[in-house]
């Protein structure tokens, strides 16, 4: 009975892409979650899976130089989303290191969501995803979001020429449908930047 469980979570995990992300609720169909989390724990223990974070498994790619290559943040936690069907969108730092307009990596990497509030430790890093109103997730561009809140994180007085100027390049991208309905959802003074862009 045993073997049974852990060969068919086996056989699911190697059924996907490597790197793909797991969650215990994903075995159910195989027994029940204790029974599921034993096998999935004998399955990092010989080393045919690993361990992204609590509760988090993969069969990891593997690069000759580094082993192996551990998925995104950003990856990390949109598979949280799509598990809990929340929404969330980056903010503060991490917007900005996806814009380009930081190469810093935070070691917090915050999201807003309407799923429930939590962190998530990632080794030194930690994902955390703050509970926020339905309004501040209204909005449907990916670059749009991205670049509200970068300005956001960067402050009315301290943002540059050079900044708006990173953030007008990266919005030639978004669909203008798409940014024209988000600008109604940012501060006045982001807004002025980023109609430039339309």
């Amino acid at each position: 009975m045993v073997e049974s469980i852990d060969s068919k979570v086996f056989s699911k995990i190697k059924k996907a892409r490597r790197g793909s992300l797991f969650f215990i609720e994903d075995f159910l169909l195989f027994g029940n979650a204790k029974a599921v989390g034993k096998a999935l724990e004998r399955l990092v223990d010989d080393n045919s899976i690993q361990r992204v974070a609590r509760g988090i498994y993969s069969r990891l790619e593997t690069d000759p130089l580094l082993g192996f290559v551990k998925p995104s943040v950003e990856d990390i936690a949109q598979s949280i989303a799509k598990r809990d069907r929340a929404r969330i969108i980056p903010t503060g730092s991490l917007a900005m290191n996806i814009l380009g307009l930081s190469s810093q990596i935070p070691v917090n990497v915050v999201f807003l969501t309407d799923g429930s509030a939590r962190k998530i430790q990632l080794g030194k890093q930690k994902i955390v995803f703050k509970k926020t109103s339905p309004k501040n997730l209204a909005m449907i561009g990916k670059l749009s979001t991205l670049a509200i809140q970068a300005l956001k994180e960067i402050g009315k007085d301290c943002i540059t020429e050079q900044e708006i100027e990173i953030v007008l390049e990266q919005l030639k991208k978004e669909d203008p449908y798409r940014l024209e309905h988000d600008i109604r959802f940012a501060p006045e003074w982001i807004r002025i930047i980023l109609r430039k862009a339309l």
